[in-house]
């Protein structure tokens, strides 16, 4: 089943989008701040905001696709309510790292990159979290958690349901 676009940007959405590239577009190498900016503060870049941008860096919007898909950390696509961050770095893939990317991505039925069906978790790796003393880690929206066993992955997930319920 193909998946649904994007609805399109709200008027402050685009306003939004207006502003990162207005206050960012003289910069030297704007096109990196830009599309940060836009992604954090709407979660993903939409194909509205590349025009946006192109039109305003005088690039084609493929030169801004191009950016866009070289980087991992930018989306193309609204992440889910919350987006948990599976570390994929050496010190996590030595104590259960493996494991855990593998359970993760069973147990949501999702692959990195893509959100569950119910919208609720955006699966990504990422590449250290800066937690080694403690891992595996995952990131959950903003709070990073060590020493995950699949187990308590379940636990941390069935809470965020939990919570998205209540």
């Amino acid at each position: 089943m193909p998946k649904a676009s994007p609805p399109p940007l709200t008027d402050s959405e685009l306003s939004a989008v207006r502003l990162a590239i207005e206050e960012r577009r003289s910069l030297p190498g704007a096109l990196l701040p830009i599309l940060h900016a836009i992604q954090d503060c709407l979660g993903w870049v939409p194909a509205e905001a590349v025009a946006l941008i192109a039109e305003a860096l005088n690039q084609s919007r493929a030169e801004i696709h191009g950016v866009i898909s070289f980087y991992h950390h930018f989306r193309t696509v609204p992440p889910g309510s919350v987006v948990v961050q599976v570390c994929r770095a050496e010190s996590c893939q030595a104590r259960g790292g493996v494991a855990l990317e593998l359970h993760a991505r069973r147990s949501l039925g999702v692959d990195w990159h893509e959100t569950t069906a119910d919208g609720a978790v955006t699966l990504e790796p990422v590449y250290c979290l800066g937690n080694c003393a403690c891992s595996p880690a995952i990131r959950v929206g903003n709070e990073i958690l060590g020493r995950i066993s699949p187990a308590r992955f379940d636990g941390i997930i069935a809470g965020l349901r939990q919570e998205e319920t209540a």
